[in-house]
């Protein structure tokens, strides 16, 4: 089967509305140890896919990959998300940047893809793009963590 190539912008771009709801959503509640920490353990469970032959990459790319999305593309993320301590609850106050970084990320996204698209196999995209979301979404949450315990002073 083969997604024809509106259908993976179409989609990119709806994923892309969801997750920004979802965090609109999501930074009206406090934030806990358990909210920052699961999200990269749930996501971990994705490197599964690498098992089936025609996701794999040679491990050049894949380091490539996650070291792009770790040092370079969660930077932005890092910048514009603070916590503080409000009451006794822990509370993420994002910058007006932080929404401007998420649409210049998914447009990167959408053109890297197509791109990418044309030079290997969509399901090799797609464990590239797996690897470089897991390096930002885990340099990005250990930072968290990490600012998490100096507010909370544990």
């Amino acid at each position: 089967m083969h997604l024809r190539p509106w259908m993976s912008v179409v989609s990119a771009i709806l994923g892309f509305f969801v997750i920004l709801m979802w965090r609109i959503r999501e930074g009206r509640s406090a934030v806990t140890e358990r909210k920052i920490l699961i999200p990269p353990l749930g996501m971990s469970t994705g490197f599964c896919m690498f098992f089936a032959p025609m996701f794999r990459v040679p491990l050049l790319w894949a380091a490539a990959a996650f070291l792009i999305g770790a040092l370079l593309l969660a930077w932005p993320l890092v910048r514009t998300s603070r916590l503080a301590l409000v009451g006794n609850q822990v509370m993420m106050h994002r910058s007006p940047m932080f929404f401007a970084v998420m649409v210049v990320l998914a447009i990167v996204r959408i053109l890297a893809h197509s791109y990418l698209d044309t030079v290997m196999s969509i399901q090799q995209t797609a464990g590239l793009f797996f690897i470089l979301a897991f390096g930002m979404i885990l340099r990005w949450r250990v930072s968290m963590y990490f600012e998490y315990r100096r507010v909370t002073g544990a």
